[in-house]
């Protein structure tokens, strides 16, 4: 009996230092990581763009979809996030929708069209709000005027995505000219004739089929790879001698490469092929510099690549903002399709630092 108690004490004595040596080897364990966020694929990279215009057409800029400290640019320039730009009176979409889905840079790009202006819900015009009030001073007898309608606007975006929130936003609205009093943008007790580029755009329906065609998996260049061909069609514009890209004697597009611009055809077969162009000399010194490139999406899956870039012509003081992407297959221009606007001279992304704003160098934006 009295072994057993000692037994009993000496197993006691020794408990604690079992357990310090058993917490002292769980303390040596490194922490657990937290649990990355599972990469959003295609279909969802796509779906950030309909929440994002649904948001933009509500005037809803929720903390649940948009990161504190977002990022946003209209048209190269920096503004206030959640009311001001399309923000401030985007009244519907459109029908034409072309996304661009990044998966690996988890970002998503887009052309399509909006509506903006007129007298739909919650759509808020300078002009409009101006005739609400000289209304409510002095009522006019007369029958009111017709309604203004939204304007269809060309519109381009970029989303870049972290931890489930929208952390930039970058996007280019091409709208019709219009005096400060109304006209195309609505709002001023008269309704423009449709016209401008968001109509053009709007009556393509849809993008071509060729751009929804797969890639085999074991055709498919690099992220990296695919910027580099696509930087080709910038130089070759811009140095355009009529002698290849960079003096090799070519050019790279396929027999059957389409351009779209603005929604109308700038080349295709019918019109002697987009290769011609480049090397009849119909494009010889047409634009003096193409700068702020900024490759922004590439979806490898069907070959595209999504740029941001600057057209400029130092002759004329003029310069063009445009979105544009291209289809490539077997390192070749199979189909181009781009949106642009007139922008004031030498002005950037507002993404851009001077020096790389005007750079003619690759930025891959990631």
């Amino acid at each position: 009996m009295r072994m057993r108690l000692i037994i009993v004490a000496i197993c006691l004595a020794l408990l604690p230092a079992a357990f310090a040596q058993q917490a002292a080897k769980t303390a040596a364990k490194p922490a657990a990581k937290p649990a990355a966020q599972p990469a959003c694929d295609r279909a969802c990279l796509e779906g950030y763009v309909d929440k994002y215009l649904d948001a933009m057409q509500s005037h809803d800029p929720s903390p649940t979809l948009f990161a504190k400290n977002l990022k946003f640019t209209e048209n190269g320039v920096r503004l206030p996030f959640g009311n001001e730009g399309l923000w401030y009176d985007m009244a519907g979409k459109g029908n034409y929708k072309f996304y661009v889905p990044d998966v690996e840079t988890q970002q998503v790009a887009f052309i399509g069209t909006v509506l903006e202006g007129g007298s739909a819900p919650k759509a808020k015009t300078l002009a409009g709000e101006i005739s609400a009030k000289l209304a409510a001073a002095k009522p006019n007898p007369k029958p009111a005027a017709k309604a203004a309608e939204p304007t269809l606007v060309a519109f381009a975006l970029r989303l870049k995505i972290v931890n489930n929130l929208i952390t930039e936003v970058e996007q280019l609205a091409i709208r019709p000219e219009t005096s400060l009093g109304g006209g195309a943008r609505g709002g001023g007790g008269t309704t423009a004739a449709p016209s401008g580029t968001g109509v053009s755009v709007e009556k393509m329906g849809a993008p071509r089929k060729i751009f929804s065609e797969v890639i085999p998996e074991a055709e498919r260049p690099s992220r990296d790879e695919l910027i580099k061909i696509a930087n080709y069609y910038f130089t070759g514009l811009a140095r355009n001698d009529g002698k290849g890209v960079g003096g090799t004697g070519t050019y790279p597009f396929t027999d059957d490469c389409e351009r779209i611009e603005n929604g109308m055809v700038a080349c295709s077969p019918a019109r002697g092929g987009c290769k011609a162009q480049f090397e009849n000399g119909s494009l010889f010194s047409v634009v003096s510099r193409i700068r702020d490139r900024r490759f922004v999406a590439v979806d490898r899956e069907r070959g595209i690549v999504f740029a941001f870039g600057f057209f400029d012509h130092e002759q004329i003081n003029w310069t063009w903002q445009i979105a544009e992407l291209f289809k490539i297959e077997k390192g070749k221009f199979r189909a181009i399709e781009a949106v642009f606007a007139r922008a004031p001279y030498g002005i950037n992304t507002g993404w851009s630092t001077y020096e790389k704003s005007i750079s003619e160098e690759i930025q891959n934006i990631k």
